[in-house]
């Protein structure tokens, strides 16, 4: 009887342990890769998880998200950002061409940099203007644009 439990323990083990408990974190640049933004709760995986049976998307999920605390987004603020697009691509997000030409001067701190076949994308940037996090606009509308910058870039201190 004690070895059947055992092994019983053991399997119930095996069957735990991808759903997350044993989380291990992938870089910024890795989860862009699989499409993921470093922008979701680890919560949000957990009602993926409801939706989609998928168990390796769910995996992934889980190691680009962010722990759920109070309000642990709300307090992350950037120096600044870098808003990279390509230029020949700009004719199919009206939104992010909107931005740039009636809203970009609100915010100093934003540079708007045209690269080659990039989509369009914030490149958030600490104190030191390094790269800290990458986040794909490409369906983003104006409002969530400005309302994204409004709340994660720091203002811009008057001297």
């Amino acid at each position: 009887m004690g070895s059947l439990i055992y092994i019983y323990t053991i399997v119930l083990l095996f069957a735990v342990v991808p759903l997350g408990i044993a989380k291990e974190q992938l870089s910024s640049r890795e989860c862009e890769n699989l499409g993921f933004t470093g922008l979701a709760l680890c919560s949000d995986c957990n009602t993926l998880a409801e939706y989609v049976k998928d168990q390796d998307l769910v995996s992934d999920c889980l190691k680009c998200c962010t722990e759920d605390s109070d309000d642990s987004m709300s307090k992350i603020a950037y120096a600044g950002a870098h808003l990279e697009v390509c230029m020949r691509k700009l004719v199919f997000y009206p939104e992010i061409v909107g931005f740039i030409e009636e809203e970009k001067d609100q915010f100093p701190s934003v540079k708007v940099q045209y690269v080659f076949n990039s989509p369009p994308k914030l490149i958030m940037l600490d104190d030191a203007g390094q790269q800290k996090e990458t986040i794909r606009i490409d369906n983003w509308k104006r409002e969530h644009i400005l309302q994204f910058l409004r709340e994660k870039v720091k203002a811009a201190s008057a001297i």
